[in-house]
């Protein structure tokens, strides 16, 4: 298809009006995520069909309060309304407004209007007019906005035809500016800065002077303009605040005359729930219990899928010796592929439920209560509210929660949330801990309905949590730089959660998962199974070697094959470097064979698992392999006689990988967000050393 059948669509909105649930609604699954070139701000893109020859390439634009950024995110809206020549420019903006706050969200509209690109408003959530007590004149707003609008339900699918209807009819769509703006600041200072960019709208412009940002489409006759313009701050500064009254003023008379609540028709709950929700008692408990209820769930749910999982693969490993002839190639598969990536597959059940339990609380409007709730506490930390929902999105991944980070618009509070996300529990701690708690707590009740694993992982949750405030504290008072703070938040209608919207989530994030962390396992899993099924003379000749032993002469063949096995395994290449390791790791209570998947997890925290079950599965002796928790149960400590996998090594991985940085991706963004490889390392070594000390200390204490 041509570029002259694609219409370039740049969807924009405040946070919080439903923006994404709309551009889900008009893509359905024809999306894409990526980045934006240069930088790691994500990018939805999604096409949909306008007409028989006719397509939109949607872009969802990051959430903004106004065309005036104050984070990095916002910046990029600016960016790519002002710069003609990049391909992200759209050919018409759909700006999504929330009718119940409408006024505020309109500020955003109006400006953009006046970048003289159609622009199409779709006023959102119409299906709470009536619980609102809302009307709306269509005719009359349309005539004083000056453009096209459609109501629209982007959680009903009520408008989404005619929105395409008016896309597909863009050009049509009136450019005209909401008002004169320039004329009630300084006429004729605005008649300069016309006179100075012909070829520009006024009001790109005027954006152009009034941002710090180095405009890279720019000629160098035009930078030196802007540079000029830009010399009297005072000036700058004195007609941005008159705009910003104009505009309001504007946006009042339009209102007026075409917008009207009567609150006697309400018959809306949300001051209620507010009150209790965001209570300064009660709120804090209600969130503890719906933490509580969400690991209760996390364990009581997956147990039965993740008891299927696990006996697949080990029954597949066990099939695939069965009908395969023996040698490396089926031992590369049964021992190395297979339990490698049923290290990362058991766990997608336990994913997916901590996924959906996160989803629903974003698309209700709980989670926008909860950074609220949270703001004066973090402030204290020397973060913000807003820090929370970095902390809370790290437990999907520290990678996009970093991202996540830009709205902050205070440097230090920004850094200081970078430094200290990767502490929150991630889901790829998640393998580590469900395994571990399974092996070392016991599957008991607690009043009867509490399952004390549940309990210990929210604990492990915690003890991130406070690990993450903690270090907060400490960097507050240590880091010296001087910066502004600034709260925004948008307090969103409660809401039916979108089920539509929370299956996309959930695949996309389980996917993210399940590809990022396979690709990796199933590398380390072959290279593993190389080093562990291969060694210098000593391996090649364990048969003979241990045959030969005077303890062995009178055992029985399947002691002696288990004997040969553990002995090929220990003078193998991979037994060689964890026998080199392991004087290092002991005062953890950790062996060689725990050592070699503690390095391996260094790639990425939920390998520890596959390592483990490579490994075990190559010190197998028979073909019936077991699953991982059993291979687990099993090992012994021959220094104890005891389980390998006791209470105190349990309690000291637990908290090695609690405190531990374990994540190449997370240091990478780290330095691509700092721009300097200082605070990475600074994570890598502080995170290494807290982590190492207090595994030591626990199992010692518990030993």
């Amino acid at each position: 298809m041509s570029n002259d059948n694609v219409v370039k669509v740049a969807l924009i909105g405040n946070p919080n009006t439903g923006k994404t649930s709309l551009f889900n609604q008009l893509t359905g699954l024809k999306q894409k995520v990526g980045n934006y070139p240069g930088i790691t701000v994500e990018k939805k893109q999604g096409f949909c069909k306008l007409s028989e020859t006719v397509k939109a390439e949607v872009t969802d634009l990051p959430g903004t309060y106004s065309i005036n950024p104050t984070s990095m995110d916002e910046t990029l809206v600016l960016e790519t309304l002002l710069n003609e020549k990049s391909e992200a420019f759209p050919d018409v903006i759909v700006v999504v407004v929330d009718i119940e706050n409408i006024k505020r969200n309109l500020l955003l509209f109006t400006q953009l209007k006046d970048l003289k690109i159609p622009t199409i408003l779709v006023i959102n959530m119409i299906d709470q007019m009536k619980r609102k007590g809302i009307n709306i004149d269509i005719e009359k707003l349309e005539k004083s906005l000056k453009t096209k609008i459609v109501l629209a339900s982007a959680r009903k699918k009520i408008g989404v035809d005619l929105l395409k209807e008016a896309i597909l009819d863009y050009k049509s769509v009136d450019t005209t500016p909401v008002g004169k703006i320039s004329e009630k600041i300084d006429k004729e200072y605005f008649a300069n800065l016309k006179n100075a960019f012909k070829e520009f709208p006024l009001y790109k412009s005027w954006l152009l002077i009034t941002q710090q940002n180095e405009f890279d489409f720019l000629s160098d006759e035009q930078k030196k303009l802007v540079l000029k313009f830009r010399e009297n701050l005072e000036c700058i500064k004195r007609y941005q605040h008159k705009e910003t009254i104009f505009r309001y003023q504007i946006i009042n008379e339009v209102l007026n005359e075409s917008f009207h609540i009567d609150a006697s028709k309400a018959t809306d709950l949300r001051g209620i729930l507010d009150r209790v929700l965001t209570h300064k008692i009660f709120g804090y408990l209600i969130f503890a219990a719906i933490l509580l209820f969400i690991f209760q769930g996390i364990f009581d749910w997956a147990t039965y899928p993740m008891d299927i999982i696990d006996n697949a693969f080990a029954s597949l490993s066990s099939f695939v010796k069965t009908v395969m002839p023996p040698g490396s190639f089926t031992n590369l598969i049964a021992e190395g592929i297979i339990p490698g990536i049923g290290g990362v597959i058991i766990f997608i059940p336990q994913i997916a439920i901590l996924f959906t339990f996160i989803s629903i609380l974003e698309e209700t409007g709980y989670m926008s209560r909860v950074v609220f709730l949270m703001d004066k506490i973090m402030r204290k930390f020397g973060m913000s509210g807003k820090s929370v929902i970095p902390l809370i999105s790290g437990t999907a991944c520290a990678i996009p929660a970093i991202m996540a980070s830009r709205n902050i618009s205070s440097w230090k509070e920004r850094l200081i949330t970078i430094l200290v996300v990767p502490f929150t529990t991630c889901s790829a701690r998640l393998p580590v801990y469900a395994i571990l708690i399974a092996l070392i707590i016991p599957d008991k009740r607690i009043f009867g309905f509490l399952n004390l694993q549940g309990l210990t992982m929210m604990a492990m949750y915690l003890l991130g949590f406070t690990a993450a405030i903690t270090s907060s504290i400490l960097l507050h008072h240590l880091l010296k730089i001087k910066s502004k703070s600034l709260f925004v938040i948008e307090m969103p209608n409660y809401k039916i959660p979108s089920l539509k919207n929370i299956i996309y989530e959930v695949v996309e994030k389980t996917k993210a998962f399940v590809f990022g962390a396979g690709k990796i396992i199933l590398a380390l899993s072959v290279v593993l199974w190389f080093l562990a099924s291969n060694g210098p003379s000593s391996f090649k000749n364990a048969e003979e070697t241990v045959t030969e032993m005077p303890e062995n002469k009178n055992i029985n063949s399947a002691e002696l094959q288990k004997k040969i096995a553990s002995y090929k395994l220990e003078n193998s290449y991979i037994g060689y470097m964890g026998k080199t390791i392991e004087p290092v790791i002991k005062p953890m209570g950790y062996d060689w064979k725990i050592g070699i998947a503690l390095i391996s997890s260094f790639a990425a925290r939920e390998v520890f698992v596959g390592a483990l079950a490579t490994i075990y599965n190559v010190d197998s002796d028979d073909e019936n392999t077991g699953t991982i928790k059993e291979r687990m149960a099993a090992e012994i400590n021959p220094d104890t006689g005891k389980k390998r996998f006791d209470f105190p090594t349990g309690i000291s991985l637990l908290l090695f990988y609690a405190f531990a940085m374990q994540c190449i991706g997370t240091l990478a963004i780290v330095k691509r967000e700092t721009n300097s490889w200082v605070w990475p390392l600074l994570q890598l070594v502080g995170m290494g050393i807290l982590a190492y000390v207090s595994a030591v200390i626990a199992f010692n204490i518990f030993s």
